[in-house]
């Protein structure tokens, strides 16, 4: 197997540098680049990598990762599809326009967006859009750590909108007196109420 040269984005934050540690480990990959605003200069453990600020040159990248925030991905992947380099994105907040734009973007390589790495959370997405059609009502929590920035999070605006796609009508919320604005939640696609709880101790839920 041929040898992946990957650049990661993001590579100070949580999920960044768990991928940095992975690439590491897998003798199939080197970490060529680290990228994060946060932490210039820093070294990337394990290796005698300093992370760089901004993008500057992606030759003999073969494949980038971005953990970062949707309006920083954008910039970064419009300067990945032109250097026709390969990307995964597991950044939050990508939308539909977002998904329009790269669509026409990745010309010469390939990008997937995730939404969510687990198993565990693919399935949860894939059985409630199969679940859909046997029930009237619908609303999505979600529980993450206290130091997740965004909210809604992508994995439960990426199951509203599947959901979504199964309904034969959008939602009808009952609640007609409100004594807090938003105690019914953000409506996604449908009109599907999330309630986001971010919480010390949590994870993801």
């Amino acid at each position: 197997m041929a040898n992946l040269n990957v650049s990661v984005f993001g590579a100070a934050g949580k999920m960044g540098a768990t991928t940095c540690q992975a690439i590491n480990s897998d003798d199939s990959m080197t970490l060529r680049l680290g990228v994060d605003a946060n932490q210039v200069g820093t070294l990337i453990p394990g290796t005698s990598l300093q992370i760089q600020g901004t993008v500057e040159n992606l030759e003999g990248i073969d494949v980038i990762v971005d953990f970062t925030v949707a309006e920083a991905a954008m910039e970064n992947l419009k300067l990945v599809a032109q250097a026709g380099v390969h990307a995964v994105v597991g950044t939050s907040g990508i939308s539909e326009e977002h998904l329009s734009e790269l669509t026409k973007l990745f010309t010469n390589s390939n990008c997937i967006i995730v939404p969510n790495f687990s198993i565990s959370a693919i399935l949860l997405m894939h059985l409630s859009e199969i679940a859909t059609p046997y029930f009237s009502t619908v609303e999505i929590i979600e529980f993450h750590h206290n130091n997740k920035i965004d909210a809604p999070s992508g994995t439960a605006l990426a199951t509203a909108e599947k959901i979504s796609q199964n309904m034969t009508k959008d939602l009808r919320d009952p609640t007609t007196d409100l004594a807090l604005e938003g105690a019914r939640g953000a409506k996604a696609q449908g009109n599907i109420p999330i309630h986001s709880v971010r919480m010390e101790g949590m994870l993801a839920h």
